[in-house]
């Protein structure tokens, strides 16, 4: 089974989990489970990170305090604070709505394309066939009314004698 530590971050002072290595005084041993139910304090933590920033943006603290409120260098409040404002800005990202769409592979949009392609071809075959069968059946009938022409003409210089 593989064993985590919880250590205490010295900048912080907050606890963190990482696989076990050497076991330093101040840490302890902790199974995955109990580890990851310090996800909770995690996020309990980033919260607080978030309130400080807001604190600072806002001017209601310095970056100094809010530095030395989370224990931290001003380098690295500065860091926390630009990694935070970029992840709320692609938060506030407009996004299509719904469940994003599933990748295709290459194949299968060709293949695609090759339908959409041969479906036009059919519509215009079949069209075509159309066409040539109205230009057939406009020839038979041009074709009786000239023959029937032709008889009334025989029929009338027949009677004409």
């Amino acid at each position: 089974m593989e064993r985590y530590e919880k250590i205490d971050c010295r900048a912080s002072g907050n606890p963190v989990c990482r696989q076990a290595g050497p076991i330093y005084s101040h840490s302890q041993n902790f199974s995955q489970r109990e580890c990851a139910m310090s996800d909770s304090k995690d996020k309990e933590h980033a919260r607080q990170r978030a309130a400080v920033v807001f604190a600072v943006r806002s001017g209601q603290i310095t970056a100094e305090e809010g530095a030395r409120r989370l224990g931290v260098s001003r380098k690295t409040y500065y860091e926390w604070e630009s990694r935070a404002l970029q992840a709320m800005t692609e938060a506030m990202e407009n996004k299509s709505p719904g469940r994003p769409g599933i990748p295709q592979d290459e194949e299968k949009q060709q293949l695609q394309k090759q339908i959409i392609e041969l479906h036009s071809k059919l519509f215009v075959a079949e069209k075509t066939v159309e066409v040539r069968d109205m230009l057939h059946a406009y020839e038979l009938q041009n074709a009786k009314v000239k023959k029937s022409a032709s008889v009334e003409k025989k029929q009338k210089q027949r009677k004409k004698p």
